[in-house]
């Protein structure tokens, strides 16, 4: 949804569109690649893919599960996250463009997270 969410801000074709585009891309390759560096950890940590056994990390590994807590919420672009901000300004960009298509836009990103 955030690659779509992209696109549809660089075809606004206004300024405000495309910084935003640029911004959620950007956001998007961070946040992706910490969410793998993070299932690496546990992986080479646990040496399985099971999730049955992935139990009880809170307590085992707390600070890893809070970085990982926050980058699953930036990957759902929760208000103050990254992916947050370049989402809102992609939709102004598109807002100032055409508004039929805005109101499409804000119904694709509330349905798709």
């Amino acid at each position: 949804a955030h690659i779509n969410t992209t696109l549809v801000g660089l075809f606004s074709f206004t300024l405000v569109g495309i910084e935003g585009a640029l911004l959620q891309i950007l956001s998007h390759g961070i946040v992706s690649g910490a969410l793998f560096l993070c299932v690496g950890v546990l992986y080479d940590r646990y040496h399985t893919r099971l999730i049955k056994y992935y139990g009880g990390l809170v307590y085992t590994i707390p600070c890893f599960i809070s970085i990982f807590l926050f980058f699953t919420i930036a990957n759902i672009a929760l208000p103050g996250t990254s992916s947050f901000v370049g989402e809102f300004i992609i939709f102004l960009g598109i807002f100032s463009y055409n508004k039929v298509c805005a109101f499409f836009v804000a119904f694709g990103i509330v349905l798709g997270g």
